[in-house]
């Protein structure tokens, strides 16, 4: 999921330096959306893996 934010960051990079400014802004919302998708799926995996008393695996 990081990875389609990333790639989502990059088409609005290339979309404002192009002038879209309107595709920019979307991609940049959905960018937005998917890393804080991704930190709260990430905080409640470690807290689950924590209370089940797993060590983290590298």
């Amino acid at each position: 999921m990081l990875s389609w934010a990333i790639l989502f960051f990059i088409i609005a990079i290339i979309a404002g330096v192009l002038g879209f400014g309107g595709i920019a802004g979307a991609a940049s919302g959905i960018a937005q959306l998917l890393f804080f998708i991704f930190l709260a799926l990430l905080v409640i995996s470690l807290l689950v893996n924590a209370l089940k008393g797993k060590p983290p695996s590298v």
